[in-house]
């Protein structure tokens, strides 16, 4: 037996070109995780439909109540897992292939990012599940990459014009050990996965990261000039992919200066007002759906861009990366 999937409504959802934004579902029964994973697998194709519609798909009213059950949703997909490999953000892995989502302070915001995409592998789909529900706030706000990008070309269309000319260069300082206190505090070890510098300069080299080792241990890692505009085959439209507002705006710890973190591909500087206009646009078209205990977002990286809203703890969201 499976059950079906009903597109229900939500206060928060936009509408844009006349279609819903996120796509929001829901199983006709919520019996049991096995019924709902042969549910998913089952309807996959109906679901894959409103991912491609709408870029993000919230799957509410679920019977998932612990990490592992979201690694059955998520493995009842069949996508292949993307290791977390050139990454910022300080994850653990908490079962199979479910890790914790960025684990920057309640009071730090993670500005809005396409997962990666200061990268030349990223992830095609992202999964967050909500395990424990915040206090308060705690959003992850999602908005469509080509909204963005149209808004950003009626807006500054020299900019735009500069961005896909040139790309961007993204440049992080890493220490060795994680520093969980920052946003961006992944240490080179856990950022390549081994604790031997030979070892991450291959790792880097095929990401084409140029690495500059420092007295302290640490590494300067230079990343670019890589695309800051994508076109979206799927959808055959021009999108908004990089993570330059982040960088610009969040990259910052006791190594990091975020005016310093990001320029265009060819060294200048970014003028600082048109990427605060360009937050302002991510902001307003943003949608922020407050997490219910056992919800499941499953996210397009290519059509849309995710944060993180700050929040009173406790809150835990668990996330797994698809290629």
């Amino acid at each position: 037996m499976e059950d079906t999937f009903v597109r229900i409504q939500i206060p928060q959802q936009k509408v844009y070109d006349g279609i819903q934004f996120p796509s929001v579902v829901s199983p006709t029964s919520s019996s049991s995780l096995s019924r709902l994973t042969h549910s998913i697998h089952f309807h996959k194709q109906f679901l894959e439909s409103l991912l491609l519609e709408s870029g993000a798909v919230l799957l509410r009213g679920l019977p998932v109540n612990t990490a592992s059950d979201f690694n059955e949703v998520v493995e009842a997909f069949g996508y292949e897992e993307l290791p977390y490999l050139g990454g910022n953000a300080p994850r653990r892995n908490v079962v199979g292939r479910v890790y914790t989502a960025n684990e920057a302070p309640p009071d730090q915001k993670i500005h809005f990012h396409h997962e990666m995409a200061q990268l030349p592998a990223f992830p095609s789909k992202l999964f967050f599940f909500c395990d424990v529900l915040p206090a308060s706030g705690g959003e992850t706000p999602i908005v469509p990459s080509h909204i963005v990008y149209e808004k950003m070309k009626e807006r500054h269309p020299e900019f735009v014009e500069q961005l896909e000319k040139h790309g961007l260069i993204y440049i992080r300082v890493l220490g060795e050990e994680d520093n969980p206190s920052s946003p961006i505090g992944r240490g080179w070890k856990s950022t390549f996965l081994t604790q031997d510098k030979i070892v991450a300069e291959k790792r880097a080299a095929r990401l084409g990261m140029k690495l500059e080792w420092l007295e302290d241990g640490g590494v300067k890692t230079i990343m670019g000039p890589i695309a800051g505009i994508k076109q979206d085959e799927a959808r055959q439209r021009k999108i908004w992919f990089n993570s330059l507002v982040a960088a610009y705006t969040g990259w910052k710890d006791e190594r990091n200066d975020p005016a310093n973190a990001v320029t265009f591909g060819d060294g200048k500087p970014l003028p600082g007002d048109v990427v605060h206009d360009c937050l302002r646009i991510l902001e307003d078209e943003s949608v922020a759906v407050p997490w219910q205990k056992g919800d499941v977002l499953l996210i397009d990286n290519l059509a849309v861009l995710h944060s993180r809203n700050t929040y009173k703890p406790p809150r835990r969201v668990l996330a797994s990366l698809a290629k």
